[in-house]
């Protein structure tokens, strides 16, 4: 992420005039200048211009013949008079006209100030740098079986029940490339593959190793990050992503180390939607939160052409007002990220009196049906070293428990391999003092570890010929899902809207990744991060929208909204809604809605304390997708009832299919009653036995 500490100035010309030696005319024109700029330095940066002249997809939203001719030529005239006023010290790098109207420009930090004079030019934004930014759990850990994530937001019954898979949908990865020779992936590449706006070239491959020695202490040079998003949405092989059957096409706007600009990431959103993308994905961010951000402007450019727009919220958490743009966007869907609900074994071994494993745990299982077949069991138990499939050749563990020392190969592969020799559970010891204390889902067998001392002390059970072994389980506890602490919160400044939008899980996904070893160039590894949670959010989006082609970007966006779960803490306090939004995303509900309720903001706004009684207004629509007339109820709940809010309509009405009816909320705020923060409350829509909630929140200044 980009840490460097940017301001926002209205910035007048007379002003700037202040802080350069250069002589030029006052203009009238006030032209917005965001970030930091030494207007006393030679040194060159790179700024990108916001031109007056709409964009194409703007000006069409607003004329049925805006002239892009007019745009062409306006840009033209401009960035003319860019190189005549500043001499041949500018270097314009890109045009864009498609979703965002402007140039990127280099040239000394002192003309930035003489850049803000040039007529037609509306604000100057910083080209900033953005990174993936990710923790990649150690392959020791990684299981390719970890696909619960994809089963546990429904898109497995939306393929079985339905058979909706994303097919002719296509999905734009905007991010490091994707390495489209996964034989996961290759199935949903065409000819054309996309486009590389690092190197600008067709071939949007993820950036390769160095060529010579790289500095260890540095981030690795070549990435993987954007094949993991692919695999996450669309991988159909050896797993399976949420939208198995949909087209991929990538953009590699991030570059070696997984860092890239924003010149690079708007060119990336402008050529997506001209090459026809119906979804894009961008797990990518920095950390200026401002909805008015280029990137930000640019996705709700795209959702109003009718591209399903998707951001990764941030991994700054868990503080609030934590998320950065691109997921500051107004119009597009951030998400945050979660945990997959866990049920906590706790275990017990014996192996003969006075003999005590005080460290024991339980790493993983496959599932409850394993761990119940052998709990309260004794078996024999073998050595088999650091359980490589040569140790198990002279040693038999059939219906027997595998000791094993860690080390060497992966705790999956050792608790593979003694499967495969007929072992029924394994025990796994440390190879260092400390204890054992990791934990992995789906192990091919019920799988405990033990520290050092204690797996030594087992080992000699065995040269004391007391070679069995009891094993007791039993659940401790469960933990529900849950949001991650890593994932960024709301609210946005400036609009207080609500970010993220929905959450999807994002801690521990296994994924596609090259390796970049050519004698095995495709693996398999598992990552962490709000990156990780987007990708789920648009492989959901590519199965509406193959079941629901008619419906524009509001409509899905609702669907999602209106049937996440609400997530809770285990005290049972609800989770925070600038931490998870709406919920956890479940496509097969969103699938079957029989309503969608849809409102143009989440945010009330901002008030200031001890300000007096203000009653605001907000606005949702009801959809009413059933086959006849339906009546739907009205309830509010305002989290905490704190004294001073108050909501003004919660009646009931009747909408004859098909139709919208319009329903405005007004809600009474008196600040004198009200602490100083965010305050939330859900508006929920009533259809039979299904609640269809709408986040919204005020914020009290």
């Amino acid at each position: 992420m980009f840490r460097k500490k940017l301001t926002r100035a209205l910035v007048l010309l007379f002003i700037l005039l202040l802080f350069t030696t250069h002589s030029f005319p006052i203009s009238v024109q006030a032209v917005e200048v965001i970030g930091d700029f030494d207007v006393n330095s030679s040194e060159d940066v790179t700024v990108i211009a916001q031109l007056e002249e709409l964009s194409i997809l703007e000006g069409q939203q607003k004329e049925d013949e805006y002239s892009e001719v007019e745009l062409l030529n306006a840009r033209t005239k401009i960035i003319d008079n860019v190189i005549s006023e500043l001499g041949d010290n500018v270097v314009v790098n890109r045009e864009y006209e498609y979703v965002f109207s402007g140039f990127s420009v280099e040239l000394p930090a002192k003309l930035v100030p003489r850049l803000a004079e040039i007529n037609g030019i509306k604000a100057i934004y910083p080209n900033v740098e953005h990174q993936v930014n990710y923790t990649e759990v150690e392959k020791e850990f990684t299981n390719p079986k970890m696909l619960d994530s994809v089963s546990h937001i429904q898109a497995d019954m939306v393929w079985e029940e339905f058979g909706i898979t994303g097919e002719g949908v296509t999905i734009a990865v905007i991010d490091t490339g994707v390495d489209y020779t996964h034989p996961d992936l290759e199935h949903a590449f065409g000819e054309y593959k996309g486009w590389d706006f690092v190197d600008d070239n067709d071939d949007p491959q993820e950036t390769q190793p160095p060529s010579g020695w790289w500095p260890p202490d540095y981030p690795p040079y070549e990435t993987n990050h954007g094949t993991h998003v692919a695999g996450s949405i669309a991988a159909n092989g050896a797993i399976k992503g949420v939208a198995p059957d949909a087209n991929l096409l990538a953009y590699r706007v991030l570059g070696p180390m997984g860092s890239g600009t924003t010149d690079n990431i708007v060119a990336g959103i402008e050529q997506a939607v001209k090459d026809g993308a119906d979804v894009m994905n961008l797990s990518l961010g920095n950390q200026l939160n401002d909805p008015d951000f280029v990137t930000s402007l640019a996705l709700d450019t795209a959702m109003e052409a009718g591209v399903f727009a998707i951001a990764a919220n941030g991994n700054s958490g868990p503080d609030k007002g934590t998320v950065g743009s691109p997921a500051t966007s107004r119009k597009a869907v951030s998400v945050g990220a979660t945990e997959l609900p866990t049920k906590i074994y706790s275990a017990s071994i014996f192996t003969s009196e006075n003999v005590e494993y005080s460290s024991v745990k339980v790493m993983g299982f496959n599932n409850e049906d394993d761990i119940n077949n052998i709990s309260g069991n004794t078996y024999g138990f073998s050595y088999v070293g650091l359980g490589r499939s040569q140790d198990f050749l002279d040693v038999d563990v059939e219906e027997q428990v595998a000791l094993i020392r860690r080390g060497e190969i992966p705790f999956v592969d050792k608790v593979k391999n003694a499967k495969e020799a007929g072992a029924v559970a394994a025990i796994i010891y440390n190879d260092q003092d400390d204890d054992l204390d990791v934990t992995i889902p789906h192990m091919a067998l019920p799988t405990l570890t033990l520290s050092l001392a204690e797996g030594e002390k087992m080992l000699s059970q065995i040269e004391d010929g007391k070679d069995t072994v009891t094993i007791e389980m039993e659940p401790v506890d469960y933990i529900g899902e849950r949001v991650t602490d890593f994932s960024s919160r709301g609210p946005v400044q400036k609009n207080w809207m609500i970010k993220p939008d929905v959450s999807a899980p994002g801690a521990n996904i296994i994924s596609t990744i090259p390796t970049h070893n050519p004698d095995d160039p495709h693996g398999y590894s598992t990552f962490s991060g709000t990156s990780m949670a987007a990708p789920h959010v648009a492989g959901a989006a590519a199965l509406l929208i193959e079941a629901n082609p008619n419906w524009n970007v509001n409509q899905v966006k609702a669907a999602l909204m209106n049937t996440a779960e609400r997530l809770y803490k285990q005290c049972g306090d609800p989770y925070p809604l600038i931490a998870q939004g709406a919920g956890s995303i479940r496509v097969n509900k969103a699938l079957q809605t029989n309503a969608l309720v849809k409102t143009t903001s989440n945010s009330y706004g901002r008030i200031e304390a001890d300000s007096g009684t203000h009653v605001m207004q907000l606005k949702i629509e009801i959809q009413n997708l059933h086959p006849q007339r339906h009546r739907f109820g009205l309830e509010t709940e305002i989290i905490g009832e704190p004294e001073g809010l108050k909501v003004m309509n919660s009646r009931n009405l009747n909408i004859q299919s098909g139709r919208t009816q319009e329903i405005q909320f007004n809600l009474q705020a008196q600040t004198d009653k009200l602490e100083p923060g965010v305050h939330e409350l859900v508006v929920n829509v009533i259809d039979g036995d299904k609640i269809l909630g709408v986040p919204m929140i005020i914020f009290i200044d």
